[in-house]
């Protein structure tokens, strides 16, 4: 009997980690649901009690279903990734097999974030290639027969979008110095990178506002403008969240013990999803702001 071990309740000792039951997936969901569901609203300009006939305008829905679905997200991101956090660094319940496994979901969740995407370059191609096909749902009378559609005053490619690439761009050589300086234990430079990248990233997203606010088209104005706002748009949601995640990141990197050069994946994953919005932004660049526009007038 000298080999038997007594194991307690919990079962024989493995590497992998088991999450406590949490309620956050579910209120993520919902969060979830509540932004898509206001930016619907926003977009369909919904009013609530509205009647038309008798002259009642209704509430208007505006941005405020966004807003609150916006906050809503943020919350869960804090408090599920403040659970992530503690397990990490006072439980330290990741294993090495577990960081694998923390792996592989990071690369499945970006093939799929890649497929995602993949719909709108579908929707933007389809309505571009076949522009002038007639028995395709009609597109000559949306379409004039031309892309970008008769009359759509575009957005210069290598104006604002050109210096917005060159933000984006050189904040991904900025997450991948930060990401050089942790393995080779560098917490200053490390430090500073993700500091910087954070701000290439915000400066980014006030170019893209500025942007959408001196744009010559609306996005119910027809198939350019939906395509062009639904593609640029998503990504920039995709910049937000991820700037968001970097910011997180750079305020563990002034705390001792969350990151050392042997542990950092929480970081990694936040890098490889900066740099899978920097390929996303480049494919929009090249396709919808340079050859989506080509033969159109420019401002």
């Amino acid at each position: 009997m000298g080999n038997y071990i007594e194991y307690d309740t919990t079962g024989k000792p493995h590497p992998f980690y088991l999450t406590r039951p949490s309620i956050k997936p579910l209120l993520g969901a919902i969060a979830g649901g509540v932004l898509a569901t206001g930016a619907i609203m926003y977009m369909h300009d919904v009013h609530l009690g509205a009647d038309p006939e008798n002259g009642v305008e209704g509430f208007a829905i505006g941005l405020k279903g966004v807003y609150l679905g916006l906050i809503a997200v943020m919350a869960v991101m804090f408090l599920w990734w403040k659970d992530c956090i503690h397990e990490a660094v006072v439980e330290k319940a990741h294993s090495g097999i577990a960081k694998i496994s923390f792996r592989y979901g990071m690369a499945l969740f970006i093939s799929s974030e890649v497929m995602f995407f993949v719909a709108f370059f579908w929707a933007f191609f389809d309505a571009s290639l076949y522009a002038d096909q007639a028995e395709m749902f009609a597109r000559v009378e949306h379409t004039g027969g031309h892309w970008p559609p008769v009359g759509t005053q575009v957005i210069s490619a290598f104006d604002l979008p050109f210096l917005m690439t060159m933000i984006l761009l050189l904040s991904g050589c900025t997450v991948t110095w930060a990401h050089h300086a942790i393995m080779h234990g560098d917490h200053k430079n490390f430090t500073r990178a993700l500091g910087l990248t954070v701000f290439l990233g915000v400066g980014f997203l006030g170019f893209q506002v500025y942007e959408y606010a001196h744009a010559h088209f609306g996005f119910t104005e027809g198939i350019y403008p939906s395509t062009f706002f639904m593609a640029t748009g998503f990504h920039g949601f995709h910049v937000f969240v991820g700037t968001i995640f970097l910011f997180v990141c750079y305020l563990r990197s002034k705390k001792d013990g969350h990151y050392t050069k042997d542990s950092h994946f929480s970081f990694e994953a936040a890098a490889w999803y900066w740099h899978f919005v920097d390929v996303v932004w480049l494919f929009l660049f090249v396709s919808i702001y340079w050859w989506g526009s080509l033969g159109a007038t420019a401002h």
